[in-house]
């Protein structure tokens, strides 16, 4: 048994997870001229962009605006990497829009580590100064509360069990499941609310708290010559022969669901099919998921010097590993342990399918060519580090967002929605993935909107703030605020939020309520590189 030991910290901000929204929170700290102490739960820096393995989900104007300096320089240093370490084509290099993977889900398809390295680099300085100090692998174990106060939370270290409790002014929860909210009392939600609490027509009459999307276990593949078939899943039997009624195939295969459309549809897939070069993601004109291969293909080999790579690598985040077999929140360990294990035998089981059933475009059937690139990802049972995780506990917040304010068959508008606290912008169609609950996709034209304070204004508590899904949206609304540079914002609006009360000497509730103080935050996110409104013109889909 190991013996756990105890060390106390004191910092201005701790930031508990170092996903996309908690690196950008520390950052906003730090940048605010704060000490920070950042844990994270995995050994990589990132969540979603990173340890998830999943790339850059993004609207389609987002080369030109609506997203903030801080991210757009997560977004060059992940280009510049690559000019400055790998042999890319000098087509490629010269590209000022450089999307290593030409993938068709976004403008930035890259490999994890590369993000990685480009977040640990944005937080190198802080580190040396001593300013920062990062905490992982841990997880938050304890919090201790006085009143409407968090005072201090306790984490424990995964490698070890040594317990580390950090006292600071200001926490943010920054973890992918909202793990602060039931250790320090927030209210908070969870799925479906009910249509009578939101008015949302697409909620259900009855709230359903254990509603969720699916989570999903990516993986890493390319495509060489010989034999890579993995050994038979334990699960591929069951796996194998899952059909939700409304799939219209067995999920394990190349049919579904169009999620747009909900129409059965079925996918190509052709390992290392150049398609032509001058194709753009761009969601608003195609979810770019008809061809399987270049949908979230990290690496395009044409990119780079004749003989670098043998193949194109891809990230499998497709349909087919949508884990629809249980939530993982507010459930016991022993349960989320077993619903994890059957999402990656899911996911397993699908590379295996590919590898040894899938029907060929020369009438054969399989790819045993295929190859689980563990060495890309670094998980358990060689997938991604982390489960990727569309919905979280949601705060209940000063300002929730709901349907009635994004979709614009609910409004009526294609335009903006604007909130007079903006402290930020995001643009994504709301896309619900099939839930825990036997729902088929929700996949509805959204407008873009912009970011409320009060979304990240829990209604009790004074000096605890979210910094990722766990905002003040809905079930419906998460689905477009789900995404990276939407999560990134919301982080650092969070960070810079904590060093601006500390400044001021007074509380997110009051900084929301007080003209003068708002229009200062605000004055100030602008000028740190924060857009806070969309262009004249801008329209949704």
């Amino acid at each position: 048994m190991i013996a756990r030991t105890a060390t106390e910290l004191r910092a201005d901000v701790l930031v508990v997870g170092g996903g996309l929204g908690g690196v950008a929170a520390a950052i906003g700290a730090l940048e605010g001229g704060r000490s920070v102490v950042l844990t994270e739960e995995f050994r990589w820096l990132g969540g979603q962009l990173t340890s998830q393995g999943v790339p850059m989900d993004e609207h389609t104007w987002i080369e030109s605006f609506g997203a903030t300096a801080r991210y757009r320089a997560l977004r060059d240093g992940i280009r510049d990497y690559y000019r400055r370490h790998y042999p890319l084509t000098d087509a490629a290099r010269s590209d000022p829009h450089l999307n290593p993977g030409a993938g068709l889900v976004g403008r930035i398809c890259a490999e994890p580590l590369v993000g990685v390295a480009v977040l640990e680099s944005m937080l190198a300085p802080f580190r040396a100064t001593g300013r920062l100090r990062i905490i992982q692998p841990a997880v938050p174990v304890a919090a201790h509360v006085d009143g409407d106060r968090v005072e201090a939370v306790t984490l424990r270290g995964l490698d070890d069990g040594h317990e580390t409790t950090v006292t600071a002014e200001y926490v943010i929860d920054a973890t992918e499941l909202g793990d602060l909210l039931p250790l320090t009392g927030a209210e908070y939600a969870t799925g479906f609310e009910s249509r009578h609490d939101t008015g949302e027509p697409s909620a259900p009459e009855a709230a359903q708290p254990d509603n969720q999307q699916a989570f999903s276990w990516c993986f890493v593949i390319d495509h060489v010559d010989g034999d890579h078939t993995i050994d038979r899943p334990e699960q591929y039997g069951e796996w194998s022969t899952a059909q939700p009624e409304y799939w219209g195939a067995p999920m394990i295969s190349l049919t579904g669901p169009d999620p747009r459309t909900l129409g059965t549809v079925t996918r190509t897939f052709t390992p290392n099919d150049d398609a032509p070069g001058d194709l753009i993601a761009d969601q608003r004109a195609d979810a770019g998921d008809r061809e399987l291969w270049t949908f979230r293909r990290i690496v395009a080999r044409r990119n780079f010097t004749p003989g670098t790579y043998a193949s194109d690598v891809v990230l499998v985040n497709w349909p087919m590993i949508d884990h629809v077999g249980g939530t993982i929140v507010d459930v016991s360990d022993e349960v989320r342990a077993e619903r994890e294990r059957a999402a990656r035998q899911q996911s397993l089981s699908m590379l295996y399918w590919l590898q040894t059933e899938a029907p060929r475009p020369d009438g054969g059937t399989g790819f045993p060519g295929l190859r689980l690139r563990s060495d890309l990802t670094q998980g358990p049972d060689g997938l991604a580090m982390a489960p990727y995780i569309r919905e979280s506990r949601r705060i209940l917040a000063e300002t929730t967002v709901t349907e009635l304010d994004l979709s614009i068959a609910a409004s009526g508008q294609d335009g903006p929605a604007t909130f007079d606290d903006s402290i930020g912008v995001g643009m994504y169609r709301i896309d619900l993935h099939p839930s825990s609950g036997g729902d088929n996709y929700l996949d509805l034209p959204s407008r873009p909107f912009e970011i409320p304070l009060g979304a990240l204004i829990p209604r009790r508590l004074e000096n605890l703030l979210p910094a990722g899904k766990n905002v003040g949206t809905t079930h419906i609304t998460n689905g477009a605020f789900r995404l990276h540079p939407v999560e990134w914002n919301i982080g650092e609006a969070a960070g810079r939020l904590a060093a601006f009360c500390l400044d001021r000497a007074s509380r997110p509730r009051a900084i929301r309520t007080t003209p003068g103080l708002l229009e200062e935050f605000q004055s100030l996110l602008t000028q740190r590189g924060v857009e806070l409104h969309w262009p004249h013109g801008v329209s949704g889909y």
